[in-house]
């Protein structure tokens, strides 16, 4: 901590056995700061003491009934910091902070410093009271059976979602704070004994490699401690949902919380769950294995139908049948646009809208983008500017593309290079780009681990939730990695 606060350096700051040197030190390092609260107490018997907290981050109530009130009562003439902490002060997490940084750090964050006369060392308190939103359910990850909750911007109740769901001393909390000027608290969360040491080193190595000067999201460590940082694949798993990460650490992943974010962060990340839906494990096991098919079948959909169509059109018209062939030429008489062109065009302005809707507040979005995607298809339709054929397959590519919404991101860019691909070479264009993907797939690892585990017939786990979602009889391990729990 090397920043610059006020009149004095941060690291300049020390703490000295007289109380009135350590007023003016504090308040000059807070200086021009009006949230800085200081508040000194002296009781009938002679105890001087002094209470620092920034307003808007405490519990008043707290500080009122548990420290000012004992501190103007007390009995004692002098007290140093130790009897303070373990006699006068009455909140159950109090403790001495002789660490100047850390203190700054807990009262940055909410806690509460009292520093006594004839006493260097300060009381940090926890009076953490800053407002927070309810636990409720994500938008992005709703459920039609299973728990409501979600994460939220608070730190702790985060970890008390998880806790509440894995009873067991073996969960591992570990804290660290990343980022100079932010102090981000980053809490690495595992479960010892089924989370292989290997896996939680290196994920310690590279938190430790940060060199960040602010975290304010999630995003900021998974763009910097992912594998494959230039693929369009996710190698990080992010939820939103207590259950998904209290299921993850059971199979052995590790997950990183940050303070400030209701996202968390899961690895290794494998491509099998980028197809899984929180509601695998709450519906029937003939429902939740359809669906999974289903949602692959889609993802693939969405690659290659667009470059599907133009491959035969250019190249392959012989494979259309003939009343197909006749009715497609027919839609395009009189169209100014070659094929290619059409589904370029329409899957560029799709995304525009998709974008648009996304970024509108409320119903505004939705009904923007469907009002505008019917009444632009249907005009340009008439209009002669655009086939009707080209608006099906766009819409087909467009609407499979949503089966798997984790998979998003890496349909976008990789739908328009099998495109071009089809355009120049026809099917040996697109089967030669999905090979390409596959390769890519094949060589692309998450945390150590093969991003197609559970694919590959010499890379498996030691699990039997695979493409289909077996039922829970003959699921006899969930490890995600070959690895025995330990007692």
């Amino acid at each position: 901590m090397g920043q610059i606060k006020g009149g004095i350096s941060i690291d300049s700051l020390e703490l000295t056995r007289s109380l009135v040197g350590n007023l003016a030190a504090m308040r000059a390092l807070f200086q021009n700061d009006n949230t800085f609260v200081t508040r000194e107490t002296q009781s009938p018997a002679g105890l001087h003491c002094a209470v620092f907290f920034l307003d808007g981050m405490v519990n008043n109530l707290a500080i009122n009934q548990s420290i000012i009130r004992p501190l103007v009562c007390s009995t004692l003439p002098k007290a140093d910091a130790d009897t303070l902490a373990r006699t006068v002060i009455q909140i159950n997490d109090s403790k001495i902070v002789p660490d100047v940084s850390q203190m700054l750090s807990a009262l940055l964050y909410g806690d509460t410093v009292i520093l006594t006369e004839g006493d260097a060392r300060p009381v940090v308190v926890n009076t953490k009271g800053f407002s927070v939103r309810s636990a409720t359910e994500p938008d992005n990850e709703r459920v039609l059976r299973g728990p409501r909750e979600g994460f939220t911007e608070a730190f702790m109740p985060n970890l008390a979602l998880i806790r509440r769901r894995v009873n067991d001393p073996r969960l591992k909390f570990s804290f660290s704070r990343r980022a100079g000027r932010t102090n981000t608290v980053v809490c690495l969360c595992y479960l010892e004994g089924v989370a292989p040491p290997e896996l939680i080193e290196e994920a310690r190595r590279r938190l430790d490699k940060l060199s960040l000067d602010g975290i304010l999201d999630a995003n900021y460590l998974s763009e910097t401690i992912r594998d494959g940082r230039f693929t369009p694949f996710p190698t990080l798993g992010t939820t939103e949902r207590p259950d998904v990460v209290a299921a993850k650490l059971l199979e052995g992943r590790l997950a990183i919380l940050v303070d400030g974010t209701p996202v968390a962060l899961t690895a290794p990340c494998i491509l099998q769950e980028c197809v899984q839906s929180c509601d695998d494990y709450y519906l029937p096991t003939s429902q939740a294995g359809l669906a999974r098919v289903l949602r692959s079948i889609g993802f693939l959909l969405s690659l290659a139908v667009p470059a599907f169509y133009v491959a035969l059109l250019y190249y392959h018209a012989e494979l259309f049948p003939t009343r197909m062939l006749l009715a497609i030429a027919a839609a395009q008489k009189g169209v100014p646009l070659p094929p290619l062109w059409e589904i370029f065009a329409l899957l560029i302005v799709f995304e525009i809208l998709k974008e648009a809707g996304t970024r509108t507040p409320g119903v505004i979005g939705s009904t923007m983008s469907i009002v505008g995607g019917l009444v632009l298809g249907q005009s340009a339709v008439t209009a002669r500017l655009i086939s009707a054929p080209a608006v099906i397959i766009v819409a087909v590519a467009a609407v499979t593309g949503l089966a798997a919404p984790k998979l998003q991101a890496a349909a976008l860019p990789l739908r328009f290079l099998l495109l071009l691909a089809a355009a120049f070479f026809g099917l040996y264009g697109l089967v030669f780009g999905l090979a390409l993907i596959l390769l890519h797939l094949c060589a692309l690892r998450s945390f150590g681990t093969p991003y197609l585990l559970n694919l590959l017939p010499r890379v498996h786990a030691h699990t039997e939730d695979r493409w289909w979602r077996v039922s829970w009889k003959k699921m006899h391990s969930r490890r995600f990695l070959a690895r025995k729990d330990k007692p």
